[in-house]
């Protein structure tokens, strides 16, 4: 008995330490962590149908992946096309090229393939990398900055749907080096960073983003090229970093992606003899790297890749075909790029039938590239649509994204005393100087869209002259705003920075009053001298649109930075280095899904107004959407003219009308009133005198800004001057300017000097209307002038620029255009055949402000759409912006605020919404109740809605050729629009409504 329960024993503990090795394996699978996803399905059946199709030959093609090009000549297709046959190749990998070219060979290519072709794209930052037409998302160095990694997965999202798109399906990225060298020359910028920890939570989000919707991540480059001086496309670096080193840094990020699911792991061309101490042998044809780290100890069960073939990395040693075979050899599952598809199937062949690479080996392989291919639907294959292509590529959506990365990101190194952002504009004379360039940049225009600034240039290798000069030149600002650019991304270059630069930049460090942003690599910053002494420094990455844009609305508080460096450039500015800066001080300029609305439901704007130009309802027009202090839509349309000569521009400057009313009088009235020097409830005659004992002395201003005051609703002035010969009475105008007549009203037409003293005459005898009621009347407004000049002491012009444009930086509002502007920014109005007998560019339509020279309170103001939205937002912001109060909040509600309701809709001087709502009136059905605004007899619109944080405008100029043109209120052009916008904040609510009742 006691034998056989020993011999029971026996048995037990062989079967056991039998199964040991089982079950070791089965823990060093899990400790790799999830398998891939495409091993996590039921592919077996497709798998087995395809894979019993192929010879042995076929086998090996599957392995190989060709690189295509959609910008080669039609010889370089065909030849590809023959190679896809010939060797029943198992991929692709495009490389430089366009959308729509791509698409098509894609289509083609698929078509002729025995088995569907995986393709694929090193396209780290999205396939604008390779493709001309997409935009690009940042590099990695730049996402190294980002606080938030959750970025990362959007950003992998939308790099998924730019792939699936295309009919690709696997994207060689993330770059997982960690970048422990500032003078690598091929990682760097590709990196996330030098921090292995923040290097291996953003590659994992990116991969995420993209595997979750359907494209495998290619981890790379394995086992780590972020400690390399070489650059492996050129020959064949050498790390001598002992294997525990390797093991506890460089091999740390690609564990981490292996234990989400990882699908794919590119082998670099690097020697490293701590693993393996074959001479001159690159990690990509070493057993020991491949098998034995890779696949055995770490466990990774998704595809290897190989770098591309071609590379001197691996060909400087092994040219000829042989390294693909010793690649396949080592472990390697797929290779990429052969130099040569003939010599490296041949060598293939021959390894397989000399027994050194086992066919059962080459089917285990070839399988699982086929469970790839199932998992990317490639079982059931469909040609990718050719239509709108570039435009879904670009979708805004994904636009969104990329400026929500650069927001992020953009870090500001320096901040002494909070110079950033900028608060008081009042006494700032601003330069805005590009260095490196000579083109005006994006940066400076974005600046430009806050304050007036004067922009400088300062070409790279500029001579001491031009030095100096442009030192002499700066004297004169007490704040500059620099701009680095056209920086590199190699150190080898020192990052493309001049000595001359540098010395400049060190000599501007000296002002004290300099704010610097740097737009490239982030060790770019080590080649300057002295950058403590600056007291804004901020570190944008890179230079693109939106990296420029951003840091210009950092600078003025549009947006607050959040980034931290991803790298150590110098002792002073070491890895997360990275300030918090304020944010919501002035408009930031983004995308509808910033204030959680869909960019597309926008699309009808486009419509909307591009259709009433093909009407001829407008030439062109301006349109902006602000929210929540966001401006979300901003475009241009048409032209100048009819002629279709000048295009609109965001720049461009329009003649208000009648938004003049609510822009200048109510804005000076509402300021007097705020520091108690005006009261609306006085009458006329207690701040106008000499209207007193006339039948509009005991008028208040709450009736005449409410338009029930009785008085008459215009006065044709002009016509006074007008004898029936239709020529002008000779002391009234002429054609040249002198001291009798100085004041300019059009085009070699000037008025009489003291002719206004008839126009207030004129005002003042009128009579009033016989019965009470609303009549909407101007000529109050031609009065406010005088008023607010009488309080101040000070020209209305004047007042108006410093007190309120100015601190808001709504620097083109302005009387009088032509004296400031250019004419090519300013656009025309009426070709006038009554009066002035000439097209009026420059000048004010509305004969009444021509003949006060241009200046009134109901007519006259110019500006462009953004700069009259600041306004408006000081008016939704209840008397405060840029961190300044300009109106007392009370005076803003009371001014803005129904005042005889219902009887009358008016608030003083604003109009408001009727109720009830009458069809295509004064303003959108989906404007609330509290909202309020004002329309222009030149096309103009503007509209102010506290209910949902809205400010809206449009500026057009309908008058032009003749103010007979009536068609933008026929076809309710500019309140149609308005009610696009409502339409897209009620979609948005009930899609988020949908997804709470889900």
């Amino acid at each position: 008995m006691a034998f056989k329960q020993f011999a029971l024993f026996l048995s037990l503990f062989i079967l056991a330490l039998a199964s040991a090795p089982a079950a070791c394996a089965q823990q060093s699978a899990d400790s790799a962590g999830t398998l891939p996803p495409f091993l996590q399905q039921d592919s077996k059946k497709w798998v087995d149908s395809v894979f019993a199709t192929l010879t042995p030959d076929e086998r090996i093609g599957q392995l190989i992946m060709l690189a295509a090009y959609s910008n080669r000549d039609r010889a370089f297709e065909d030849t590809l096309a023959r190679q896809i046959m010939k060797y029943n190749v198992g991929g692709l990998v495009f490389f430089q090229g366009g959308p729509a070219r791509q698409a098509h060979l894609t289509n083609r290519y698929q078509k002729i393939a025995k088995v569907p072709l995986l393709l694929a794209m090193d396209a780290e930052w999205g396939v604008g990398m390779r493709l001309d037409s997409v935009q690009k998302f940042p590099f990695q160095m730049t996402l190294g900055a980002l606080p938030d990694d959750t970025l990362l997965y959007d950003m992998g999202v939308a790099v998924a749907d730019q792939f699936k798109r295309l009919g690709m399906h696997i994207n060689f990225a993330p770059v997982v080096d960690v970048n422990n060298n500032a003078d690598n020359p091929v990682i760097g910028f590709r990196s996330f960073g030098e921090d292995k920890y923040n290097v291996a939570r953003k590659a994992a989000a990116y991969m995420r983003g993209m595997q979750d919707n359907g494209i495998m991540a290619v981890a790379k480059h394995f086992p780590g090229h972020g400690d390399t001086d070489v650059d492996s496309h050129l020959d064949l670096p050498s790390i001598y970093q002992s294997a525990s080193r390797i093991d506890s840094l460089e091999l740390y990020p690609f564990r981490q992606l292996m234990k989400q699911g990882l699908g794919g792991m590119m082998i670099a061309h690097l020697n490293i003899p701590s693993l393996d101490t074959t001479t001159n042998l690159p990690s990509s044809l070493s057993k020991p790297v491949i098998t034995d780290l890779l696949k055995e100890k770490l466990g990774f069960k998704g595809l290897v890749f190989s770098d591309a073939m071609n590379m001197k990395g691996v060909t400087k040693f092994y040219p000829g075909g042989s390294a693909d075979a010793i690649s396949l050899i080592a472990g390697m599952d797929i290779l990429e790029f052969p130099e040569n598809i003939d010599s490296s199937f041949n060598a293939i062949k021959a390894a397989v039938d000399s027994g050194r690479i086992m066919q059962a080996s080459i089917d285990a392989r070839v399988r699982r590239v086929l469970e790839a291919k199932y998992w990317a639907g490639l079982n059931k294959l469909q040609p990718v649509k050719l239509q709108h292509i570039t435009e879904d590529l670009n979708n805004p959506q994904a636009s969104y994204i990329n400026r929500k990365l650069a927001e992020n990101a953009v870090t500001v190194l320096q901040n002494d005393n909070a110079v950033i952002p900028i608060h008081n504009f009042d006494m700032l004379r601003v330069a805005a100087l590009a260095i490196g360039t000579t083109r005006h940049t994006a940066f400076q225009q974005k600046l430009a869209e806050y304050m007036a600034v004067d922009t400088f240039f300062l070409p790279a290798n500029s001579s001491i002259d031009s030095l100096y000069s442009m030192k002499e030149r700066l004297k004169e600002y007490n704040t500059i705003i620099v701009g680095i650019h056209d920086v590199g991304t190699r150190p080898a270059t020192d990052y493309a920075i001049s000595p001359e630069e540098v010395v400049f930049v060190k000599e501007l460090a000296t002002r004290g009053n300099v704010i610097m942003s740097i737009f490239g690599n982030a060790y770019a910053v080590s080649r300057f001298r002295e950058l403590g002494k600056i007291p804004g420094l901020i570190m944008a990455y890179q230079e693109t649109k939106n990296t420029q844009e951003v840091a210009a609305q950092i600078i003025f508080g549009g947006s607050g930075a959040k980034g931290k460096m991803p790298v150590t450039a110098t002792p002073a500015y070491d890895l997360k280095t990275g300030l918090p800066t304020e944010t919501g001080l002035r408009f930031r300029y983004t995308y509808p899904e910033a204030v959680g609305l869909d960019s597309r439901d926008f699309s009808r704007i486009d419509t909307l107004v591009n259709q009433a130009i093909a009407a001829g309802a407008m030439p062109g027009a301006q349109v902006l959407v602000a929210k929540g202090g966001n401006v979300i839509y901003q475009k241009s349309f048409g032209y100048h003219t009819y002629d279709n000569a000048v295009p609109v521009l965001n720049t461009d400057l329009y003649d208000l009308a009648s938004i003049t009313k609510v822009s200048t009088s109510l804005a000076a009235l509402m300021k007097l009133q705020s520091e108690g020097k005006f009261d609306f409830n006085k009458r006329l005659a207690d701040y106008l005198p000499e209207f007193e004992g006339s039948n509009k002395e005991n008028l208040t201003f709450k009736e005449m800004l409410t338009h029930q005051a009785r008085l008459k609703a215009w006065i044709p002035f002009w016509m006074e001057t007008v004898k029936k010969n239709g020529k002008f009475k000779w002391r009234t105008f002429k054609a040249d300017s002198s001291a009798r007549f100085p004041i300019k009203v059009a085009q070699n037409l000037y008025i009489h000097r003291r002719y206004n003293r008839k126009l207030y005459k004129e005002i003042r005898k009128s009579p009033l209307n016989p019965e009470p009621g609303y009549v909407y009347s101007d000529l109050s407004f031609y009065l406010y002038p005088l008023i607010v000049e009488r309080i101040t002491g000070r020209k209305f012009e004047d007042y108006l620029r410093e007190e309120i444009y100015k601190p808001i930086g709504a620097t083109t509002l302005t009387f009088n255009p032509e004296k400031r502007f250019p004419r090519s920014r300013i656009v025309p109005t009426e070709i006038d055949t009554l009066f002035r007998k000439q097209l009026l560019h420059g000048t004010v339509h509305d004969e009444g402000a021509a003949m006060l020279g241009g200046i009134s309170g109901h007519a006259g103001l110019f500006g462009t759409s953004n700069d009259l939205a600041k306004l408006m937002q000081l008016y939704l912001q209840k008397g405060q912006y840029g961190g300044t109060r300009i109106l007392d909040a009370a005076v803003v509600d009371t001014y803005t605020g129904c005042q005889f309701c219902p009887d009358n809709r008016r608030a003083l001087g604003f109009d408001r919404i009727n109720s009830p709502y009458i069809e295509n009136g004064n303003a959108a059905k989906g404007a609330s109740p509290e909202s309020f605004g004002h329309s222009g007899f030149t096309g103009t619109f503007t509209w102010i809605d506290p209910a949902h944080d809205l400010v809206y405008v449009f500026l057009s100029n309908r008058v032009y050729p003749t103010r007979e043109n009536s068609k933008i209120s026929q076809l309710n052009v500019r309140t149609n629009v308005q009610q696009v916008i409502y339409d897209a904040i009620e979609a948005a609510a009930a899609g988020k409504k949908g997804t709470v009742q889900k």
